[in-house]
Formats: C-alpha cells, sequence, structure tokens
C-alpha cells in the first residue's frame, strides 16, 4: 500500500510506540490521527512532531473502551480527509500483578483491561471498516504482546486479554477481506516507561540487560524497533493478513527472561 498521502488512526499515540509509529508515517508522508486519553501534553508533542514533517495531524482525545468515542474518532479522521486507509490498534493497558498471586485481580480489573486491549480494537476496527470497504482497501494493525502467545506478562488479565486480541485477529480477517488486511504484532520486552513504571528501576534494568546478553539478536527492543513491524504490515505487506509477528529479538526461543510490553 502506498500511504504517502494517506491516512492513519494511531490510538493510543502520545507516547512510545504508538507515537513512534505516528512519526514513521509521517516521515513516508502519511496523515496522522493522534490519539490519547490523559496524557495531553505528550500528544501534543508527538503531533507537533508529525507536522514538522509536512502531514496533516488531527489531535483527538478519546477512550477506546467506549464505542461512541471510537465513532467519533473515526468520523473525525473521514470529515477531515475524506478517507482512512489504515488504523494501528495500539491502545493498550494493564495491572502490574504476580501470576500467582490469584488475589491481586478481580471481575473488574479484568473488565478495564478487556475494555481497552481487546474491546477497543474491535470498536475501532468496526468504526473504520465501512470507510475502507468503500474505498476497496484498508490496512488494520493490532499492537497485541508475547504475553498473548506464551502466557507471560504483567498479568493474567494482561496475558488473557492479549491471546484474545491475537485471536480476533484471525476473525477479523477472515470477515473483512479480501478489502482489508488484518494483522498482529506481538512485541516482548520494549525499554520505555511502560515496563520501567510497572517493575521498578531495579527489575527494569534487570531485565533489560537479560535481555542484551541473552536472546539472539542480543538486544531489548524499542518503540521504533515495533514501529517499524507495524507499519510494515501497512505498507509493506500487501499479500499477508491473519498474521501474528512475534517481534522480541529472539526471546521467545529461550535464553532470556520472557517480559511482555
Amino acid at each position: 500500500m502506498d500511504i504517502r498521502g494517506g491516512v492513519t488512526i494511531v490510538t493510543g499515540s502520545a507516547t512510545g510506540v504508538g507515537a513512534a509509529a505516528a512519526k514513521l508515517l509521517a516521515s513516508k508522508g502519511c496523515n496522522v490521527v493522534i490519539n490519547y486519553t490523559k496524557s495531553e501534553a505528550e500528544a501534543k508533542a508527538t503531533a507537533a512532531e508529525c507536522e514538522a514533517l509536512g502531514v496533516g495531524v488531527l489531535l483527538c482525545q478519546a477512550d477506546v473502551s467506549k464505542d461512541e468515542d471510537c465513532r467519533r474518532m473515526a468520523k473525525a479522521a473521514f470529515d477531515r480527509w475524506g478517507r482512512i486507509d489504515a488504523l494501528i490498534n495500539n491502545a493498550g493497558t494493564t495491572q502490574f500483578v504476580n501470576h500467582a498471586d490469584l488475589e491481586g485481580l478481580d471481575a473488574e480489573d479484568f473488565h478495564r483491561i478487556y475494555g481497552v486491549n481487546v474491546i477497543g480494537p474491535f470498536q475501532m476496527t468496526r468504526a473504520v471498516a465501512p470507510h475502507m470497504k468503500a474505498a476497496g482497501r484498508g490496512a488494520i494493525v493490532n499492537v497485541s504482546s508475547i504475553a498473548g502467545v506464551m502466557g507471560v506478562g504483567s498479568s493474567i488479565a494482561y496475558t488473557a486479554s492479549k491471546g484474545a486480541l491475537n485471536t480476533m485477529t484471525l476473525s477479523l480477517a477472515r470477515a473483512l477481506g479480501p478489502e482489508i488486511r488484518v494483522n498482529t504484532i506481538c512485541p516482548g520486552f520494549i525499554q520505555g516507561r511502560w515496563l520501567r513504571g510497572g517493575m521498578g528501576d531495579d527489575a527494569y534494568e534487570a531485565a533489560r540487560a537479560a535481555q542484551e546478553r541473552n536472546t539472539p539478536l542480543r538486544k531489548a527492543g524499542t518503540p521504533e524497533d515495533m514501529a517499524q513491524a507495524a507499519v510494515w504490515f501497512v505498507e509493506g505487506a500487501d499479500l499477508i493478513t491473519g498474521e501474528i509477528l512475534i517481534v522480541d529479538a529472539g526471546a521467545h526461543l529461550g535464553g532470556a527472561p520472557l517480559i511482555a510490553r
């Protein structure tokens, strides 16, 4: 897909992987929707960086767990540009709870995490699909996690939500073809405040060092690494749909602690 002059919505794009994806798209001449829920200052900074690259930017505060917000964001993008070419479902949330601590999570935790990590991508997909179908093409990329493949991660609720997102990718790929491709990336360890804030400085640094020491590629992933994979699915994978791609420097092959996004 030629994305120059196109339009991509990137949810959760104030910081991290979402911000990196938005900036990469902008560098390729693609107009972007920057979405945030609370991080307004960071979202404005990301939007400014994208605008400096010469593309159109729409800043949209929206909670993807709310269907009305998803539909409003899709409508705003279409009203602005008259097209929606791609969607990167990056918004996510978690709660850091040891998997052995079964009392550390309750039903409300599951509902909250599923609301953003599973229902949100479904609602965003539903909101943009009619525009993509009408145009005869579209690409949707879900940002999942190795947690959904290996059963590891910040909590059982998070792991379960990412497993659900992976299987939903397969269902949507079947349902939305031939016009729309739906794929997923599954990051492993990503350097940044998401894991540092949840793990604490000491555990985070130990995990990062283990990734750099023990993975086959000897590297701890960055938001930019994940953005490269996500944007490739948009612009460089015209014959691929229903794919779940692990992006973890080979950590899933063994030899390093499996620390998920």
